[in-house]
């Protein structure tokens, strides 16, 4: 059944992120980034390709292989974060490089989800994305201030379709 979703999922990514959705994501990534010393990455994901559903492949282990292919780890103060999400599985996602994740426990995360998620459920994904880079950029505001001090931009703030 899974691998039927996933292979009639069709569009459901540029469908529920059109451009303007993706222009405010964007915008509110910019804008936290300038209260922080983190980087946030968001990434949505219509469905998987048919033989990653046929073998079982998660939700979990398709952001580790984002995170990696996006290079959210490859910031100076090792202070990415990936909000991935993946529409067929109705599943969230957040990885922190080993910075943020020295210093912010996961039942954070999971929270952060949860309040994206609820969102999603209403069908307000631009609401749940905005909500989700709010409630992570408290956190990192909390774990790394800027402080006065500049945030260069090492990773594009476009959220990025997979």
């Amino acid at each position: 059944m899974r691998a039927l979703r996933h292979l009639f999922d069709l569009g459901s990514a540029r469908r529920h992120f059109p451009p303007a959705v993706l222009d405010a994501i964007q915008h509110a990534i910019k804008a936290s980034e300038h209260r922080h010393l983190g980087e946030i990455v968001f990434a949505v994901e219509g469905s998987l390709p048919p033989l990653d559903a046929l073998r079982g492949v998660g939700a979990r282990e398709r952001a580790q292989e984002a995170f990696a292919r996006l290079r959210v780890w490859n910031t100076e103060g090792n202070t990415g974060v990936l909000v991935y999400v993946l529409l067929a599985d109705h599943a969230i996602e957040i990885l922190a490089d080993r910075g943020i994740a020295a210093k912010v426990a996961a039942d954070e995360w999971h929270e952060v989800c949860a309040l994206i998620q609820r969102h999603f459920t209403a069908g307000d994904y631009q609401r749940g994305a905005i909500a989700g880079v709010e409630a992570i950029t408290a956190i990192l505001v909390r774990h790394f201030p800027a402080d006065g001090r500049s945030n260069p931009d090492e990773l594009p703030d476009r959220p990025v379709l997979l």
